[in-house]
């Protein structure tokens, strides 16, 4: 598998055994990887302390309790980890409630699943109480379900987010497509045998086996994603 991104609508689905697409949040269908780095400079700037900016490679895409126990350890702030995730979930409300940009292509694509009935899910590292404010914005009617962050036993980089969503849209993994911007959400996929799209917000993707890299949701359709499948058989 390349990187190489055909023109929309040129893949047949034909044979297509596309089952189910599972879709990450943060920096794949809202513009808002950046959001969560502001906020965790804020508020540990109140705590006295200044976050080097390489460390927003270590804590993008994945869970609260993995970003914000590094950040806490990094710095050593005087403050727990649930006071702490409180804080930046607090932060990322308000900033999510002044603004709510959404990716090149994320409506384009979410309309189209929807037009074509293809059972989506949206499967995020975030706490539901977060995802819950972004469904306002994305539409609820646009996902069969969702799968939180605070809801699994372990979440990304582990496949059990996306093994219970497929689960529970009744989908063999390995014949669902997901969509993940970051290295940690494309680990969490592939350990759960699905088929990666991925589109890199923060740092850069290399394709490989069963995992195609493009550089915007604007190349990808519904056609492009059965046709994954169809390479596959």
């Amino acid at each position: 598998m390349t990187s190489t991104v055909p023109a929309l609508g040129t893949r047949s689905a034909e044979g297509s055994a596309l089952q189910a697409v599972l879709l990450d949040m943060d920096g794949t269908l809202v513009d808002t990887e950046g959001f969560w780095w502001d906020v965790e400079v804020e508020v540990f700037a109140t705590l006295g302390h200044t976050l080097d900016d390489s460390w927003r490679h270590v804590v993008v895409g994945g869970p609260m309790t993995r970003s914000a126990g590094f950040l806490i350890e990094a710095t050593g702030a005087d403050i727990t980890l649930t006071e702490l995730s409180v804080l930046l979930n607090d932060g990322f409300e308000e900033r999510i409630g002044a603004a709510l940009p959404l990716m090149p292509g994320a409506a384009r694509l979410l309309a189209e699943l929807h037009e074509h009935a293809i059972p989506t899910a949206l499967v995020s590292a975030s706490h539901r109480r977060i995802i819950d404010r972004v469904l306002t914005v994305l539409g609820p009617h646009h996902f069969g379900l969702s799968v939180a962050g605070d809801e699994v036993t372990r979440t990304k980089p582990f496949p059990d987010p996306y093994l219970l969503a497929a689960a529970q849209l009744g989908a063999d993994p390995a014949r669902c497509a997901v969509i993940e911007d970051t290295a940690t959400g494309v680990a969490a996929a592939e350990a759960a045998g699905c088929h990666v799209v991925a589109v890199p917000s923060i740092a850069p993707i290399t394709p490989a086996e069963r995992r195609t890299v493009v550089d915007s949701l604007e190349h990808v359709d519904v056609a492009f994603l059965r046709g994954l499948m169809t390479e596959m058989r």
